[in-house]
């Protein structure tokens, strides 16, 4: 499937080698110079499906930029560096690129380099929506409990009479538990 890649590249030399290279393959590239927040100005106008960064050493400006995507508008992130620290690799991956490569940039092998970049980047966005969801339904539990406890605490309930109370509002509403829970608990919070 032909993708829109990104291509941020100082040197146009190597620039051309590598799209001249995605372009044989089918993909639309977008040449893009710009570093540090300019960066982040033309992704975020760019339609690109895929971001390449092609430099000799990662910068912190260019670092804090795909941090900044990688929040924002997440988005599959190979970047080629020729020469490299444990330091800078780890912050590249804490950036959000989903691939690092060292060295010479080689036609043949930048194919199957965005491959991978988009499948362990799909994996990674599965495992952070899968986090969020988890991370929502303890925070809905938690609420849920607040709002028993008051109950339990002012009413006098055992916590299953305080449960089904709750549940019973909610039907009654049309609402879900955790809203109810939430406006019970700012009234508490109100009437003192």
């Amino acid at each position: 499937m032909p993708l829109k890649i990104m291509l941020v590249d100082s040197d146009r030399g190597r620039g051309a080698l590598l799209r001249r290279a995605l372009e044989d393959v089918g993909h639309e590239v977008d040449v893009c110079r710009a570093r540090g927040l300019d960066l982040l100005t033309q992704l975020r106008q760019s339609a690109a499906n895929v971001v390449i960064i092609d430099m000799e050493m990662p910068d912190r400006d260019t670092l804090e930029s795909l941090r900044s995507i990688s929040r924002e508008n997440p988005r599959p992130v190979v970047m080629y560096a020729d020469k490299t620290d444990a330091q800078t690799t780890t912050a590249a991956i804490k950036a959000g690129v989903s691939a690092y490569v060292v060295g010479e940039v080689n036609a043949e092998r930048v194919r199957p380099i965005v491959e991978v970049a988009i499948a362990r980047f799909g994996e990674f966005q599965a495992l952070r929506e899968e986090l969020e969801r988890t991370q929502n339904t303890l925070a809905e539990r938690k609420v849920v409990e607040r709002a028993k406890g008051l109950l339990m605490q002012r009413r006098k309930m055992d916590e299953q009479t305080a449960y089904a109370t709750l549940r019973k509002l909610a039907m009654d509403r049309n609402q879900r538990l955790v809203d109810v829970a939430r406006t019970l608990i700012e009234l508490s919070d109100v009437l003192g």
